[in-house]
């Protein structure tokens, strides 16, 4: 029965009997035999109250885990005891991931690993892979290669701590043993000076650098060579490496062997070179001369950079002057020949005067310099010290004064249209005071001068004639009125014309005066065939005998060239001078300069903008020329000399010194600069002066009458 009855036991009461017997520590095998033969009704008082369902209550959670514990600690006991076994063996062998003088050493032995190592001695060939694809070999036999043992290999294995194998799971410790692989050191010297990527002849590395200017495309950054010239010494101490090493290849570019280009093209520096030079050829002025135009770029500005030695751009002025020089010549219309459509119908061909385009070179290149140095394109037209009316075509537009000398008769076209025209008496050609041709710029306008000779030794002058209306354009000799005369025009001016001046009518010269501008051109010419006998009075101012009447000027014909040639006759320097061509052929006596402190008053200045108007070149006066020489060369009595009226300029002029333009005796010894407003138009009111004094200064020519 007892047997039936613990066959028949339940899986959850042969369970509980189990832990009881966990639990009950020595003498629970005793008291669990004693219990299984008492019978089922004899239970405890405390198992009454139990379920029926779950007899055992609480207690089973609390067995249940006391077994999983118990399971834990075995496997942990389990795990520790099988680290602990294998880390014995690395008493013997080595930790994983150990690498020894490039081998593998993981789990081996000493012996291991120094079979391995003398395996690869046998046949030993170190293949070097250089730039360009080639390959080269150092043979171990060829530098005594060996192997030679200290005892080494052991001391890395005896300094291992086997209990700390797992922190190499990842990876290992590395060692290089010097002695261990053995070659002669002269002999792989040797070897490696024989090596064909050391041999002469290799193309060096080469910086990168900014290109030469490249039309279109400016200053490019060219990329560094690398070249293949290798460092012998770095060649050597990595083919001393790989040997010792065994290594099968040796790559010559990964060991760095090779010498590099001290700038590459991302320097920022040559980055910054590049982008100043091209600020310098990126920009573009353009010229303007009238409807042509004259494009500066580049193709042209390059030839004037060089490196100033610092890092920056040095500009060459003396290119930028040439350049400029160039325009002077190509566009400078001053001291050129001008033809003229007359009106009388044939055209002339004017050479002598200055008027006409002149662009100042020296102004020019200053601020042409500072255009290019700042970066910014522009047109523009250029630095003038002297204009005319206009760019194209003839230069003196469509406003101007015609002077036929020969004919002894002037026409004043303004806008085109005739506005005034007139006979007159200009210099006498008995005396050599004959008024030269040219074509100059009206260099100012006054009102109520008084035109002197020069100082005599008693204080007196040589003559006073005052004028109402005083217009100079070559240097003294000028337009204006002449109240003391009766006739005008035909031979008068033979032997009895003026010092140099156009004697005009007044009302001829009110007409001109209110109407004419500083800068306006006046054009002097001959013409044969246009000599008339008779002469008008005063009141006429004109002849019976002069052209056709016209309203507009006349139709100008083609110049005899197209384009100027932009410089003043040979021997002279437009800047300053006159050209020599256009001295007079013949000159006036010498004019004496008037003493310290005359209470003449001088012109005014003539409008900024119009060079000095050289002087005529003569100066003196027939001492008893006071009066102007009449019709038939019958004297006729000049008005008293007026006392100088109280001046009110609002500018004087500077003292004229004589030059281009020719002979004759100078009507207006101050003659100033002439001025200009816009292209050679006329200048501020401010041409116009009243009340002056005219005469003759040092070096200039004596006012005439």
């Amino acid at each position: 029965m007892t047997g039936q009855n613990r066959e028949e036991r339940s899986p959850a009461e042969k369970i509980m009997t189990a832990e009881r017997k966990i639990d009950a520590g020595p003498g629970a095998a005793e008291h669990s035999g004693a219990a299984g033969t008492a019978s089922p009704d004899a239970r405890q008082p405390e198992d009454r109250g139990r379920s029926r369902k779950n007899p055992n209550g609480g207690r089973d959670g609390k067995k249940t885990a006391a077994i999983a514990g118990i399971a834990a600690a075995a496997a942990a006991a389990a795990c520790g005891a099988l680290y602990i076994g294998m880390a014995q063996k690395y008493r013997e062998v080595y930790f994983p991931h150990t690498t020894i003088n490039g081998i593998d050493a993981s789990g081996l032995t000493p012996e291991q690993v120094k079979a391995q190592i003398d395996a690869g001695l046998d046949g030993y060939v170190l293949t070097l892979e250089e730039r360009g694809g080639q390959t080269e070999q150092i043979l171990g036999e060829a530098v005594d290669l060996h192997s030679e043992y200290d005892g080494t290999l052991e001391q890395i294995l005896g300094a291992q701590e086997p209990l700390t194998w797992g922190r190499f799971l990842q990876s290992g410790p590395t060692y290089t043993i010097e002695t261990m692989v053995v070659f002669d050191q002269a002999l792989l010297e040797e070897q490696v000076a024989g090596l064909d990527c050391l041999a002469p002849g290799k193309e060096a590395p080469q910086d990168a650098y900014l290109s030469d200017y490249i039309p279109g495309a400016g200053y490019q950054i060219v990329p560094e060579v690398q070249g293949d010239t290798a460092d012998a010494e770095r060649v050597l101490e990595a083919v001393a490496d790989g040997v010792r090493n065994l290594r099968g290849t040796l790559s010559l570019e990964e060991a760095d062997v090779y010498r590099k280009p001290a700038v590459t093209a991302d320097s920022p520096e040559l980055a910054a070179r590049a982008e100043l030079w091209n600020r310098y050829v990126d920009t573009t002025v353009t010229y303007r001369f009238g409807s042509r135009r004259e494009v500066l770029d580049g193709e042209r500005i390059h030839t004037w950079l060089s490196d100033d030695g610092q890092g920056g751009v040095a500009l060459s002025e003396e290119g930028i002057a040439a350049y400029v020089a160039e325009l002077a010549k190509a566009y400078n219309t001053a001291y050129q020949p001008k033809t003229l459509k007359t009106s009388y119908g044939p055209t002339v061909t004017i050479r002598q005067g200055f008027y006409g385009w002149r662009i100042n070179q020296s102004a020019e290149t200053a601020a042409l310099v500072q255009i290019l140095s700042s970066g910014e394109s522009q047109e523009r037209e250029p630095v003038y010290s002297q204009t005319a009316a206009s760019h194209d075509g003839n230069d003196y537009g469509d406003t101007y004064v015609e002077i036929n000398l020969t004919a002894q008769h002037l026409y004043f076209y303004k806008d085109g249209k005739l506005l005034v025209e007139s006979d007159f008496v200009s210099g006498n050609e008995a005396k050599g005071w004959g008024t030269p041709a040219g074509a100059y710029p009206l260099t100012y306008k006054q009102k109520d001068a008084v035109l002197r000779g020069a100082k005599k030794a008693d204080g007196s002058y040589e003559y006073e004639s005052p004028v109402t209306y005083w217009m100079p354009f070559n240097g003294g000799i000028g337009m204006h009125d002449a109240t003391w005369r009766s006739s005008f025009g035909g031979q008068i001016y033979k032997t009895g014309g003026s010092h140099g001046c156009i004697n005009l009518p007044p009302s001829k010269a009110k007409i001109i005066f209110e109407n004419i501008s500083a800068g306006m051109p006046v054009l002097c010419y001959e013409l044969d065939g246009t000599a008339r006998g008779g002469s008008s009075s005063a009141g006429s101012g004109a002849s019976s005998t002069k052209p056709a009447e016209t309203t507009s000027a006349p139709a100008e014909t083609v110049p005899e060239t197209s384009a100027p040639e932009g410089t003043a006759p040979e021997g002279t320097t437009p800047e300053n001078t006159a050209p020599e061509n256009a001295a007079p052929e013949t000159s006036a006596p010498a004019e004496t300069v008037p003493e310290t402190g005359d209470p003449a008053q001088t012109a005014p200045a003539g409008t900024p903008g119009q060079p000095q108007a050289p002087g005529p070149g003569e100066t003196g006066e027939d001492p008893g020329a006071g009066p102007e020489a009449g019709p038939g060369g019958a004297s006729e009595t000049a008005p008293s000399p007026a006392p100088a009226p109280t001046p009110a300029p609002e500018t004087t002029a500077p003292a004229q010194t004589a030059g281009s333009g020719g002979s004759g005796a100078a009507d207006g010894g101050n003659g100033g600069s002439s001025g200009s407003g816009g292209n050679g138009g006329p200048g501020a009111d401010s041409d116009s002066q009243k009340g002056s004094v005219i005469t003759a200064g040092e070096g200039a020519i004596g006012p005439g009458v």
